[in-house]
């Protein structure tokens, strides 16, 4: 592939000395990098393709790393990164030991702010403006903020903020490209579409000058009543009244129209609001036409584009839950599905299409998205928020003040619970176990195959208050699914494999590994199934033909699936020797999935050589390999 251009960018410095074919020439090869590299390591396509130019423009204007610029929502910031030196380490991208498909404060000093949950850029860009402030620095501040993240209350709060915050630089770009991971949603969004891509304002205005243009006191009588007119159908007010200097929309592929832009603002300084349109997938024809299957592809050819398997796959526990909520509200039409802005993500393609009426997308909005479901909970409705572990952390406050503690009828499918691979550390679902089962009123649930997930589900369901269920990213292992919506006792556990010596308590997915190395192990294998209520019958008899307990989940250790078997086993002034096997007190990087959990001891290996550490004395001898094989 031939880089001519781009291949004399390390830095942004670079970008500076070329004049606008030169960049234009940039560009194009900037985009066909991003499309053969994230082809080659699979990553976020759709929303970089869409940034190239801007991306170029904001380094080619402004004064970067010392002129700061914050990434909103991180996953489309592929071209900054190459351009602030890591070309080359695309092609590790989002594999262990590579860099990451999100800003990192660590890895450059090109990224001022990690960002990979959204709508946090404007909050960040204000602290850091007031700082220059506070130091004398003559410094700007930039926050590009896209991909539906302005749906957000949060990007509203720090607007509100910012816009009466004296003496400070900062810059809120939109880059509209009319599409979040799922199209957006949402009364603001529909505004916006209408009123900031429209070409209405815009006409008018021009029109009106044109007749005006030789009449000149009636020219600035209209120039006068413009700032009160252009309210009526245009949004400058909405961000003109918050504080801002609205300029826009104007096109985000258009190099000849970004720069002097930015370079005007850059100058005016105080709160400035651009708006840009971009297309996401630009340059890209079948990510333009599919943006979202085009949004965070695997590897693939881009001179075929992404094929569909032909033979079938494993289901994945989002087709689990997908197919089981297509059944739950068949039967029960109480049922209402909500998500924040991720249809595809958390399964609900088909809900939708389905029960039309029952389906919410309240944009990413987790905080309402939790509340909104304690309302229909009071009403006499059966809310099921399908929401990522990661992003339940958003909306923590309404999950015990507006469900937990009016002990209301809502069910949490918490997707992605556990090491997430590829996204890292910021989406990973480590810590949902800890966070929930310290809230009265709610259960647990942890599910160990894709029937045991289907299972689980329809007896949270069916209990009356808050109850939640956790699975993990990707396949589970093709354990055949019921189509039946039966139910179980809550806070029953299930025997799996019965032993002797040690007892392996198992919370979740990672069943077949320990049943793996229990088999060598003699031990006995108890599939816990939740959380809290946790079984004490079960702890309480297995301690009395036991001699040590070992526990195993994927998620924090602190406070987690263990620390509350310990917890029951001081209340009930049970004794028994406990090894606790889960993700430790560090974030998680990205990678491999597997391999990730190898590294952890979390698989089969690592699970058996933590006990034989801990409990060799219980265990038996290693079994020596048969001599053909030595």
């Amino acid at each position: 592939m031939s880089t001519v251009s781009l291949d004399h960018i390390n830095t942004p410095a670079d970008l500076r000395g070329l004049d606008r074919a030169e960049l234009k020439e940039v560009a194009d090869e900037l985009r066909e990098f991003v499309l053969r590299s994230v082809s080659r390591t699979g990553g976020h396509l759709s929303s970089n393709l869409g940034t190239v130019e801007l991306t170029i423009a904001l380094h080619h204007v402004f004064n970067t790393p010392f002129d700061r610029i914050v990434w909103d929502v991180g996953h489309q910031s592929y071209p900054h990164k190459i351009l602030t030196g890591r070309r080359e380490q695309m092609a590790q991208l989002r594999q262990a030991g590579g860099i990451s498909g999100f800003p990192r404060r660590c890895e450059s000093e090109y990224d001022a702010f990690g960002t990979a949950h959204s709508s946090t850029s404007i909050s960040a860009v204000l602290g850091m403006a007031v700082a220059s402030r506070n130091a004398g620095l003559d410094r700007q501040h930039i926050a590009v903020i896209g991909d539906g993240a302005m749906t957000a209350g949060m990007a509203f709060e720090a607007l509100n903020n910012a816009g009466v915050t004296p003496d400070v630089n900062v810059l809120v770009v939109l880059n509209d490209n009319d599409m979040s991971i799922s199209p957006p949603v949402g009364a603001l969004n529909r505004y916006l579409a209408r009123l900031l891509s429209g070409g209405f304002y815009a006409a008018a205005k021009n029109v009106g000058k044109a007749v005006l243009q030789h009449v000149p006191t009636m020219l600035e009588l209209a120039r006068r009543f413009e700032g009160h007119a252009k309210g009526m159908v245009s949004p400058a007010t909405l961000f003109e009244e918050l504080g801002f200097n609205y300029v826009g929309p104007i096109d985000g592929h258009d190099l000849d129209a970004l720069i002097p832009t930015l370079e005007n603002l850059k100058a005016l300084g105080g709160p400035q609001f651009l708006h840009v349109v971009t297309k996401k997938g630009q340059g890209y024809k079948l990510a333009e036409a599919d943006p979202v299957l085009y949004h965070g592809p695997g590897k693939f050819d881009p001179d075929v584009g992404i094929q569909k398997s032909g033979s079938p796959s494993r289901q994945t526990f989002t087709q689990v839950f997908g197919r089981w909520l297509c059944d739950m509200a068949a039967a029960d039409e109480r049922l209402v599905g909500i998500t924040p802005a991720m249809r595809e993500g958390s399964g609900l393609v088909q809900f939708e299409q389905q029960f039309p009426t029952r389906y919410f997308d309240v944009g990413i909005a987790e905080q309402h998205a939790v509340t909104f479901a304690g309302g229909l909970a009071c009403e006499g409705q059966k809310p099921v928020l399908a929401i990522y572990s990661t992003f339940l952390q958003r909306g923590y406050d309404q999950l015990i003040h507006d469900v937990a503690l009016q002990n209301l009828d809502v069910t949490f499918a918490l997707d992605r619970a556990g090491i997430v691979g590829a996204d890292g550390a910021t989406h990973a679902g480590n810590f949902d176990i800890a966070f929930l089962r310290c809230i009265p009123n709610m259960v647990v649930a942890t599910p160990s195959d894709e029937n045991e997930t289907r299972l689980l589900l329809s007896t949270c369901y069916q209990h009356p208050g808050p109850a939640s269920v956790r699975y993990p990213r990707g396949a589970g292992r093709g354990v055949a699914v019921s189509e039946s919506l039966d139910t179980v006792e809550i806070g029953k556990a299930i025997m799996r494999r019965e032993g002797r010596g040690i007892a392996i308590l198992v919370f979740g997915t990672l069943l077949p590994d320990a049943t793996q190395a229990a088999e060598s192990l003699g031990a006995t294998v108890v599939d816990m199934r939740f959380v809290k209520p946790l079984d004490q019958a079960m702890l309480a008899g297995l301690a009395e033909n036991h001699t040590a307990f070992v526990t195993v989940e994927e998620a924090a250790i602190m406070g987690g699936a263990g620390s509350a078997v310990l917890e029951s086993l001081s209340a009930q002034s049970i004794q028994v020797p406990l090894l606790m096997l889960g993700l430790p007190d560090r974030f998680i990087d990205h990678g491999d999935q597997a391999f990730i959990l190898s590294e952890l001891g979390l698989d089969a290996r690592g699970i058996e050589r933590s006990i034989r550490e801990r409990f060799g004395a219980l265990c038996p001898p290693i079994a020596e390999a048969p001599a053909d094989l030595k």
